[in-house]
């Protein structure tokens, strides 16, 4: 049955009615661009107001606006490792405080949309802040697709202990010792570097973090210690070719269940960052196709064609895979308590990067 939104069926005047329906017009899934936010300390002079997320080019119009050379140094940080970022800052201010609360600046990025949040802050009540922040406007009702960024240049069990406070799916953290730059810059490179690639399931191995310093080569991470960092979700960094910062593999502190069991499902980054944007593709084609429809016993079979056609498309990008063969799982239903709501079981085998490859060399002689 063909449905109009602007034609009454009640028209008796003879005539040639046409209206223009856009909810079919777009096929193809949403663009994954990132955003990142900085929250960082406001000096006596700000112009800046505090908790007001405003966006900036250039660092020191950051650092003029903040009155604080620390915004200048983390907006610098970003600016060098990927040029072409979105970037935000948000003040807080410090009033003599080492450590101010940064839950207030938090909320005030809740709308803007932003991809990657980087405080000033590393300590574990200023990121557990931060995880409380993400795991709250991350879920099912509030939906947005935020990942946290942090960074330690100290030693290995501080950042291992750091990781292990959190064990979120959502907060990345960088480890590298004995570098001359700060923690800060360390995190916002990293956060640049996790900015410039935007398609979710493409691993971020070997990316260099420009203009971060390279550490002297006894405070280096051992093959054994990058083990060590990636066994207890840190991410090392280390020196490559040309005496440049690279990721080694990028990961998220989450390493165990709420049951305290190892939990590798949301080892990767890549894999939060795949879930994300798998929602955001499956919200925007339901809102654009069905915003204004009726619920009929054709209603479930339509809205699971359109999760398959969106799942195919992922397919395609290689971002999830075995789609026909998961396709029984593909579940449309009406809700049992309530008349006006659909149920979806929506299987999503991710692709996984590759990260290790093993090889035997056979002699024959």
């Amino acid at each position: 049955m063909i449905e109009f939104d602007t034609i009454p069926a009640s028209i008796r005047k003879p005539g040639v009615y046409i209206e223009f329906n856009t909810k079919l017009a777009v096929r193809n899934l949403p663009t994954n661009k990132q955003s990142i936010c900085l929250i960082v300390p406001l000096g006596p002079a700000a112009t800046l107001m505090p908790h007001v997320p405003t966006q900036v080019f250039d660092d020191i119009e950051a650092g003029t606006m903040a009155d604080s050379p620390v915004a200048q140094e983390m907006v610098k940080a970003v600016i060098r490792s990927y040029r072409f970022a979105e970037l935000s800052i948000v003040g807080v201010t410090v009033e003599g405080e080492a450590e101010p609360s940064i839950v207030a600046a938090l909320d005030s990025t809740a709308q803007g949309k932003y991809t990657l949040l980087v405080p000033a802050w590393f300590s574990q009540t200023a990121l557990t802040a931060l995880r409380t922040h993400i795991q709250t406007y991350t879920d099912s009702i509030e939906q947005q697709s935020i990942i946290g960024v942090a960074a330690v240049t100290s030693t290995l069990s501080a950042s291992t202990t750091l990781a292990a406070s959190l064990n979120s799916g959502a907060i990345a953290l960088a480890l590298l010792p004995g570098t001359s730059s700060t923690a800060r810059e360390v995190a916002c490179a990293y956060a640049a570097k996790i900015a410039s690639e935007e398609d979710p399931a493409r691993p971020l191995n070997t990316l260099v973090l420009d203009g971060i310093q390279v550490p002297p080569i006894a405070k280096r991470l051992s093959r054994t210690e990058q083990e060590t960092a990636l066994a207890n979700g840190v991410t090392p960094l280390e020196v490559g070719p040309g005496d440049v910062v690279q990721i080694v593999r990028a990961v998220s502190t989450y390493t165990k269940s709420a049951t305290g069991a190892t939990d590798v499902s949301l080892l990767d980054l890549m894999t939060m960052r795949i879930l994300y944007y798998v929602r955001q593709a499956c919200r925007d084609r339901i809102r654009l196709r069905f915003p204004r429809s009726k619920l009929s016993n054709k209603t479930p079979a339509a809205v699971r064609g359109e999760l398959l056609d969106v799942l195919l498309k992922l397919e395609d990008l290689e971002i999830v895979e075995e789609v026909e063969a998961n396709a029984a799982g593909l579940v449309v239903e009406r809700s049992g308590q309530d008349v006006n709501r659909l149920n979806a079981s929506i299987p999503t085998d991710i692709v996984n990067g590759l990260h290790v490859f093993a090889g035997r060399i056979d002699l024959l002689l």
